[in-house]
């Protein structure tokens, strides 16, 4: 008899995420018994499902019972289970802010202005939270090296970070036309990367919400969105050259 949980369980651990359109990925999001079921299993062996409505993708994450057993094993409190160091962890963290949050505020607003449009329509039915690549903006590498590169190694140290976050799927890499050079996207896991709730007011109140707000006017100069897949192959291929 196939077993279902079982099999998204497994898909989940192989290939880390699962686009919500997913068919076991919908049930998982649907079906309550369903769920149910993933949820106890996957609380049998410390771990849990991460989601967010607001998310194009599901993947799975220690669950916070097994946090200090996991992260606080050795000697020392580690940051994460990815072998990133504390300078990919702090450009992650301004990537996520960068692009997730002025990402959010387009969904939540996009969202807002539609439902108030389907007021008018007798027969209006519920519209889908926009999930589309255009909702998130990208940023220009030369902005990140610009705004944080003295704070980060410098040039060479966050080609190479970025080329790890690429193949962690928490950023994608586009070449821009011309002389654009490249740019940062959002990857699948970015936006599960941090608890947004618990993340977004402790970044804008910090010591980083200064640099994120200069950084931001101008990673918005970005195209919206940039679908071209042969530029994109090609980056992939000079991210583990650089590496």
């Amino acid at each position: 008899m196939h077993d279902d949980t079982a099999s998204l369980v497994t898909r989940l651990l192989a290939q880390r995420w699962l686009p919500r359109d997913d068919v076991q990925a919908r049930k998982a999001l649907l079906d309550e018994a369903f769920r149910e079921e993933l949820d106890r299993r996957l609380d049998a062996v410390g771990l849990e499902l991460r989601e967010h409505p607001y998310a194009a993708y599901i993947g799975l994450a220690v669950a916070k019972k097994s946090e200090r057993a996991v992260f606080g094993g050795s000697d020392s409190w580690i940051s994460n289970t990815m072998q990133l160091d504390r300078d990919g962890v702090a450009l992650l963290v301004v990537i996520w802010a960068l692009i997730v949050l002025p990402k959010r505020q387009r969904q939540v607003e996009r969202q807002a202005l539609e439902a108030a449009a389907s007021q008018t329509q007798m027969f209006a039915e519920d519209k889908p939270i926009p999930r589309d690549p255009t909702v998130a903006p990208m940023i220009a590498e030369r902005t990140l090296l610009a705004d944080f590169g003295d704070k980060l190694g410098g040039k060479m140290r966050i080609n190479i970070l970025l080329g790890t976050l690429s193949r962690l799927g928490f950023i994608v890499r586009k070449r821009g036309e011309g002389t654009d050079g490249r740019y940062v996207a959002e990857g699948p896991l970015l936006d599960l990367a941090f608890d947004y709730e618990r993340t977004a007011r402790r970044i804008l109140d910090g010591a980083l919400g200064d640099l994120l707000t200069e950084a931001s006017a101008r990673a918005g100069h970005a195209p919206a969105a940039m679908a071209d897949d042969a530029s994109l192959d090609e980056t992939d291929t000079e991210d583990n050259d650089d590496v």
